[in-house]
């Protein structure tokens, strides 16, 4: 069961930070100059789901998960609308910060790949995320130990149940939301047409990722002040963990040039402590251990839609010396992937927040739709 209530927010922009084939490309920016244009006005709102068990057995009474739109749906001649996109947001961040002014300006303004006069766009917060339901709502540590597929469940149900979509055009997913439009492709087959998952891998999270993630759940989990996640103040090993975090999502090449000597690298360390000082060390905590059930390799092959998936040679997370989407994309039926070749003027797996770097891959992804 589903409720919702409405309302308009004129789309600012916010820090781009967190609030948290086979083709090698450098990178584009977009074929046009990007002009300010005047900022777009989206619908907010809230589904409420009543009675939702996740997976792990717990039911809450009431699961919130608040979504933003762009744009209008079209229906075809059987009355299906067939123009929606869903974005998927990346760990620890929100559905604001893709309808923030670099990503409307890049992607979503008039004559943009994304041209929200054309597309209905779709902007949830994850359940655990933003304005959805998560732990610092007040449960804290009983707050349900949700996974990804708990999340792809919700925004499913957002889509079908409080939107009445059968079908999506497309999804577009950046990190976090890069697996779970993979899983999307494989929960549910017939309920989109194509997927681009960027800075993302279709197999379980292993290696350096894992790492980073062990790293950082410990220094929540192993300190005193966590209090087993009934702080009152942020605990001092989230804010020692948290520039190692922030450091990982950067590329090597920008940081080789960004941080010359130990008067800047102190103050990116600074910087990124202030950073950590502003979320909760028990959201982050969930966000970071829901990747536990991320697995989508066996079923590759059970896939049908089209997959266009993007990285960049860069990114310390996923790194192009596995060759993972070299041996793992021959299995999707009708995919592609790009590998964009990084530089001292990118951002490493963080170049996800700079649209402006990738937007010439969306307009390809959305022409390799076209050719259905």
């Amino acid at each position: 069961m589903t409720t919702s209530v409405r309302r308009p927010c004129v789309l600012l922009s916010v820090l781009l930070g967190l609030s948290l084939g086979c083709a090698t490309a450098r990178p584009q920016a977009a074929s046009a100059p990007l002009e300010t244009s005047a900022p777009l006005v989206a619908q907010e709102a809230d589904a409420v789901f009543t009675g939702h068990r996740f997976q792990d057995g717990t039911v809450l009474p009431e699961v919130r998960i608040h979504y933003a739109t762009l744009g209008t749906p079209r229906r075809g001649a059987s009355g299906a609308v067939t123009n929606a996109v869903l974005l998927l947001h990346w760990t620890s961040a929100s559905g604001d910060v893709l309808r923030s002014k670099p990503f409307q300006d890049a992607l979503f303004a008039p004559g943009r790949p994304l041209d929200a006069t054309k597309y209905f766009l779709i902007f949830p917060d994850s359940v655990g995320h933003g304005r959805s339901s998560k732990p610092s709502d007040g449960l804290r540590t009983r707050f349900p130990a949700y996974g990804y597929r708990d999340m792809v469940e919700l925004q499913h149900q957002l889509v079908t149940q409080t939107l009445g979509i059968r079908r999506l055009h497309a999804i577009v997913g950046l990190s976090m939301g890069g697996m779970n439009a993979w899983q999307w492709s494989e929960l549910y087959p017939d309920a989109v047409e194509g997927v681009m998952p960027i800075v993302s891998l279709p197999t379980r999270i292993a290696g350096r990722n894992l790492l980073w993630r062990r790293f950082v759940s410990g220094q929540i989990r192993n300190d005193p002040e966590w209090k087993d996640g009934l702080y009152t103040a942020p605990p001092r090993g989230w804010l020692e963990a948290f520039p190692v975090f922030r450091m990982m999502l950067d590329g090597v090449p920008h940081l080789q040039a960004a941080l010359p000597d130990a008067q800047a690298a102190d103050a990116f360390i600074a910087t990124a402590r202030a950073q950590a000082a502003g979320m909760d060390a028990n959201d982050v905590l969930y966000s970071l251990e829901s990747s536990r059930d991320y697995d989508p390799e066996g079923a590759l092959g059970d896939i049908q839609a089209r997959v266009f998936a993007l990285n960049f040679s860069d990114d310390e997370f996923n790194p192009i010396s596995l060759r993972t989407l070299e041996t793992l994309m021959p299995k999707v039926k009708r995919g592609r992937f790009v590998v964009q070749e990084g530089s001292a003027s990118s951002f490493g797996h963080f170049t996800q927040a700079h649209p402006e770097l990738w937007a010439e891959q969306v307009a390809a992804f959305l022409k390799f739709l076209e050719e259905g």
